[in-house]
């Protein structure tokens, strides 16, 4: 532990940091699609023995969430299907390398799958929710299911209980007042047969995660460029407005079935998003909720308690998903563990910490003043180049994503500023 943590004799731990010897014994997790496989066991007659059961859990959450955003498997059969790949890779495996490549075949020969051929029709005719008819389940979340009926995807919020961040109503007002291409647009709203609330929005079949998981190679300079350009676009329309989408990660990003096509990329789920008026009676602008984010994308304000954070929030998030997309093949820029919160949010501190370099009162001064500041707890690692971190990339991308992943959030470029930069600069219209 103290390799890791200088922890002054007097003072007592932030909870995260009092956590981490537990952190600490288990095998961290990268939040790609590709299993880790970071711990290997030298002699692969007992590499079973080093495979604890939370990992192999977290294996088969993977494939069954991969089985359902792609499309390939119902939600409702995806979980027996994602257990029956990660047994089978695991009974006929004779090394940990095998097991990994088996469980990372599972998903990316369904990410291909789903992506390259048309999909095949349900073997069912599906259901009926309010008028709708044939809607056949996609994907989970946190309050609710989506289904697919025809043109339409209708997110159907099962949790009556409002979950924060999560406000179905919220979104809903908040979707009301918007209107640019590149933003998710509300078709309707109803409650069905079982009283539960409904937003109809526009079905679109590819998310930027299914494109990455298809890539075996960074996306080529064009699609980049156009994916992004609308991204900044639609953040420019919403940081205008001081609304804060607080979940910018692949997912969340729609793209048109034919990337070349002049169809907008489209930014989705607004489901955690923070408005300046509508938000502020549960959600004070200095109060805003810290559990915002997916993973690897989350701002490092929401790590250390800075609950005032603005809509530079979406800058780092847009930042490190950009440079995911450069890299080749397509990885998260940085790692954070599934599993309880306080192991994901330390490995994802870490991780930033060994990438970006450990911060100090100089490179993040507004950290200063935060209850939880970054600076006692951790030894000093240095940070690594963008050169490193992005090999083969050009300048002008490398540049683009140093100025907006940067831990002082009134660094990092705008919206605005992010759409003018060179890198937009070359991009056939």
């Amino acid at each position: 532990m103290s390799a890791i943590l200088q922890r002054p004799s007097q003072t007592r731990a932030p909870a995260t940091c009092r956590s981490y010897a537990t952190f600490l014994g288990r095998t961290p997790c990268a939040t790609s699609v590709y299993v880790n496989s970071n711990s290997k066991m030298s002699d692969s007659s007992d590499w079973k023995q080093g495979l604890s059961a939370a990992e192999r859990y977290d294996n088969i959450q993977k494939i069954r969430k991969f089985l359902i955003s792609n499309g390939s498997t119902a939600a409702t059969n995806a979980q027996k299907v994602a257990f029956n790949a990660e047994s089978e890779a695991y009974n006929n495996s004779e090394s940990r390398d095998e097991y990994d490549a088996a469980c990372n075949s599972a998903i990316t020969s369904t990410s291909a799958t789903s992506i390259d051929a048309p999909p095949s029709p349900p073997s069912s005719p599906g259901i009926r929710i309010g008028s709708y008819e044939n809607c056949h389940e996609i994907s989970t979340g946190a309050i609710s299911h989506v289904y697919r009926s025809g043109i339409y995807a209708l997110k159907v919020i099962t949790e009556t209980h409002q979950v924060e961040p999560h406000s179905p109503t919220r979104e809903i007002a908040i979707l009301k007042q918007l209107s640019h291409p590149s933003i998710i647009s509300l078709h309707s709203t109803f409650h069905d047969q079982a009283s539960r609330l409904v937003l109809v929005l526009p079905y679109m079949p590819m998310t930027l995660n299914d494109l990455l998981r298809k890539q075996g190679e960074s996306l080529d300079s064009e699609s980049t460029k156009r994916i992004f350009k609308d991204v900044f676009s639609g953040l420019e329309y919403l940081h205008a407005q001081q609304i804060i989408h607080r979940d910018i990660s692949p997912g969340n990003i729609l793209i048109p079935k034919n990337i070349s096509s002049p169809d907008p990329v489209i930014l989705a789920d607004f489901g955690t998003a923070w408005h300046p008026t509508i938000s502020t009676s549960t959600e004070p602008a200095s109060k805003k909720c810290l559990e915002v984010g997916t993973t690897c994308y989350r701002a490092p304000e929401t790590l250390f308690g800075n609950t005032a954070y603005i809509t530079s929030l979406d800058l780092w998030s847009t930042g490190v998903l950009l440079a995911e997309c450069l890299r080749s093949p397509p990885t998260p820029l940085l790692e954070s563990r599934g599993g309880e919160e306080d192991g994901n949010q330390l490995g994802l501190i870490l991780s930033m910490f060994k990438t970006l370099g450990t911060p100090n009162e100089e490179t993040w001064p507004e950290a200063m003043k935060w209850r939880t500041n970054p600076f006692e707890w951790w030894n000093v690692f240095p940070a690594q180049s963008w050169e490193e971190l992005l090999p083969g990339v050009g300048e002008s991308e490398r540049d683009l994503v140093s100025k907006l992943v940067v831990y002082e959030s009134g660094n990092r470029l705008t919206a605005a500023e992010a759409l003018k930069h060179t890198f937009f600069e070359t991009q056939q219209e």
